[in-house]
Parts: C-alpha cells; sequence; structure tokens
C-alpha cells in the first residue's frame, strides 16, 4: 500500500444545528481525512498546526488510529484555529459565526522526512501557497495529488490556486465553486475547463444529490445513500476526501475505474459522518457498518435493464 500525507487543519468548531448546538469540540479538515482514511490501515501522516490548548486525548485519537502526527507543530502558548457556525433548517446553507485563524495564520508546513516520498498526497482546503509548500518539500513526484478548495481561496488568492492546480492530478470542490472557477453554468464544460487548469480528474461534490467524477470524456456519477436525517454536515465533505484518498493509497490503483470504487467509498464514510455532531459518529465506525452500508450504495445503484 502507498503512503499517505494528509495537509490540513486541526482545529476547534462549534456548530449549531436544527437538532442542537455543541461547544468547543474536535474538528478540522485534517481530523475528518485522517479519521476516515484510517479505516484502510493505510501509512498515513497529517501536516498541521494547534496551539497548546489543543487536548492530548484529541492527538491520541489520531495517532492511536495510525495516523502519524510527527508534521503537527504544537505552538507553545499558542491558540487552535476555531470556526463556528449555524445550520438553516435546509442543512444545506450555513452562516459562519466565528472565525479564529489563531496559529494557522502562521503555519509554515514541515513534511516529516519518511514521508515525502509519499505516493498520494491530499491537500485539504487551506490557502494555495500552503499547498504548494508541501509538494515542493516532496522529494519524488506523487503518484496521485488530490486538492480540497474553496469558493474563498476563488476570491482572495486565485493566482496561487492557478499555479498549485498545474501539480495535481484531482481537485475536489462543489458545483458553486465549479461554477465559480470557471465562469460556466453546465457542470459538464466546467469540468472540460478545469482539466485545462491541470488536474487530470475533477470531482464536483454535490451535498445531497451526490457527486460527479470528471476524466477527459468520462463521466462517472454516484449518488448520496438517501438518510433519514442529517444530524450536522459538518465534515462530510473532508470525510469524502478522506476515504477517496485512503482508498486509493491503500489500493495503489489511479486509474478511472479504480477512483469509482473510491469516490463510492468516499461517499460512503460521509453518510455516516452526518450523523452526529462532530467527529463522533466517526469515531465509533466499526468495519462491519461499512461493509452493510455499501451493500446498500450498491443495492441502489445497480440494476439490470433490458434494452428493445
Amino acid at each position: 500500500m502507498g503512503k499517505l500525507v494528509i495537509v490540513g487543519t486541526l482545529a476547534f468548531d462549534a456548530i449549531e444545528t436544527p437538532f442542537g448546538k455543541t461547544d468547543k469540540i474536535l474538528g478540522g479538515a485534517a481530523t475528518f481525512i485522517g479519521l476516515a482514511a484510517s479505516q484502510f490501515n493505510i501509512n498515513s501522516a497529517a501536516v498541521s498546526i494547534v496551539g497548546d490548548d489543543f487536548p492530548q486525548d484529541y492527538l491520541d485519537l489520531l495517532s492511536n488510529r495510525g495516523v502519524n502526527l510527527e508534521g503537527v507543530e504544537i505552538v507553545k502558548g499558542g491558540k487552535t484555529f476555531f470556526w463556528s457556525g449555524r445550520y438553516h433548517n435546509d442543512m444545506n446553507s450555513r452562516d459562519t459565526l466565528v472565525t479564529e485563524l489563531n496559529t494557522l495564520a502562521d503555519f509554515d508546513p514541515v513534511v516529516p522526512e519518511d514521508y515525502r516520498d509519499a505516493e498520494v498526497v491530499m491537500l485539504g482546503n487551506l490557502h494555495p501557497a500552503v499547498q504548494m509548500s508541501v509538494l515542493n518539500q516532496m522529494t519524488t513526484k506523487p503518484k496521485m495529488v488530490i486538492l480540497d478548495t474553496m469558493n474563498f481561496w476563488m476570491d482572495s488568492a486565485l493566482e496561487d490556486l492557478h499555479k498549485v492546480m498545474q501539480h495535481i492530478d484531482v481537485i475536489t470542490i462543489n458545483d458553486e465553486e465549479a461554477r465559480q472557477l470557471t465562469g460556466e453554468y453546465s457542470l459538464v464544460n466546467a469540468a472540460s475547463k478545469i482539466h485545462k487548469m491541470g488536474p487530470q480528474f475533477v470531482v464536483i461534490k454535490k451535498g445531497e444529490h451526490g457527486a460527479l467524477l470528471f476524466n477527459e470524456d468520462n463521466v462517472f456519477y454516484a449518488p448520496a445513500l438517501p438518510l433519514r436525517e442529517v444530524f450536522d454536515p459538518t465534515g462530510a465533505g473532508d470525510t469524502f476526501a478522506g476515504g477517496f484518498s485512503g482508498y486509493l493509497a491503500r489500493t495503489e490503483d489511479y486509474s478511472f475505474e479504480n477512483m469509482k470504487n473510491a469516490i463510492i467509498y468516499g461517499s460512503t464514510l460521509a453518510s455516516f459522518c452526518v450523523e452526529k455532531f462532530g467527529t463522533e459518529r466517526m469515531v465509533d465506525l466499526k468495519a462491519d457498518e461499512i461493509r452493510k452500508r455499501l451493500q446498500q450504495f450498491k443495492n441502489l445503484t445497480q440494476f439490470d435493464i433490458r434494452l428493445t
């Protein structure tokens, strides 16, 4: 199996949804990606930064699941990144109430020596210049670089985003962001334009409506599993990315056909993430639960049709 480098935030979140609210709880892109990827028992490392207010229990949670933390800088006297948000009743839109960058404002990532030859690099949603810094530290060209980004960077760091996109293989963004990045309403046309910016594969996430995978003329659609209720969508996209990148690192098969499987694994894990607040569901997740839900996905998407 291949090594996986995970770049992103370890953070505190405070969340309010129609189902309730939390005080500060564990969050951050690297957290959700790491927990999801750990389901594949791969050799992974997180690259992030926290203050000394970040509980040791949270670090132990990741390390006990096989995530190497040599690349996590702990700043003495520093405060950890904090985000607070409130979701609307439809659970698809939210308002950001508080964003405190704290130690993240001066984040200068350092990839551990033993992981600079990693086959797969998962660049979580951070400033594109930080993402590029990680790629510049790799001693061998990764076989698969996956980048997550958002509209904030399209507004504030578009030039840097275009630069890093020239060095990646896969980009994961939502439909709104794909349209903003390209100026195209049609997602087919948007994907075509994004291909020309660098990435060979384009994953466009559509929330409760699933995800699309584009590779030149090849297109694959994976629906989202219908759930009785969505408790907290925070971290679902990062959990998807963790399942996607973790599966690819495990199988070491980077073909379009295998990426279809990676999409399904990512979607499956994300469907668990939304069932409870924060990381609560991912922490307790068992392998047999994943297998059972994968079977549900298979039943949902496979059928025989008689052509007349």
